[in-house]
């Protein structure tokens, strides 16, 4: 079993995943999607956690990643990027998502990340824009960000292009092809729900 097989088991075990065919929800970028994943419960699972957290180090081991800072976006990303710093003993920040009005109203929070290297710690990536203002005010601060971990990535191709043209490597540590691929062993959904959940993704990945 690949680790991508693997974390998308924990996402399952733990019910972080669901299929809502007839009653889709939007994401923020607008786009209808029948799937939902809540990688907000992992910290509520220890066990499973722990899997994400070790996956993140090993990507980060296997790709030789410079770094001095870990970077969580806010608000899902922080509990990750919080247990990875102390895992790996590397300081941490969180990038908000927009300046509070009033106190010092900062972007970055947590220390300096002028002329270091950070990574940026993302739970879920579906077209990228809120990992890439992320990217793009930890830079207006001096950071020097060419990562991107995400924990589950759609795999949209618009998603791949944006990250390109922002100078950033994204590695997910799953994938929803992956994550669809296990449902469809296990038999979680069937019939017509299938049928809808496979004709929409083939629609977002041409």
């Amino acid at each position: 079993m690949n680790t991508e097989q693997k974390v998308a088991k924990a996402l399952l075990k733990i019910g972080a995943v669901g299929f809502m065919p007839d009653n889709p929800i939007t994401f923020k970028s607008g786009i209808v999607s029948p799937i939902y994943i809540d990688n907000r419960k992992l910290p509520f699972h220890p066990n499973e956690w722990q899997i994400i957290i070790q996956s993140f180090a090993e990507i980060i081991k296997r790709e030789k990643i410079k770094l001095d800072v870990i970077a969580g976006v806010e608000a899902a990303g922080i509990p990750h990027s919080a247990a990875l710093g102390f895992l790996l003993k590397i300081p941490s920040v969180f990038v908000r998502k927009k300046a509070k009005d009033h106190g010092t109203k900062r972007m970055v929070e947590g220390g300096s990340v002028l002329n270091k290297n950070v990574l940026l710690i993302e739970d879920l990536v579906t077209t990228g824009d809120s990992s890439l203002r992320a990217v793009e005010n930890l830079r207006k601060e001096g950071a020097k960000v060419k990562n991107c971990l995400v924990i589950v990535s759609y795999d949209f191709p618009e998603a791949r292009d944006a990250f390109s043209k922002a100078k950033v490597k994204l590695h997910h540590i799953s994938s929803f092809p992956t994550i669809f691929d296990e449902v469809k062993k296990l038999g979680m959904i069937r019939g017509d729900k299938l049928k809808k959940v496979e004709n929409w993704f083939k629609e977002h990945t041409k």
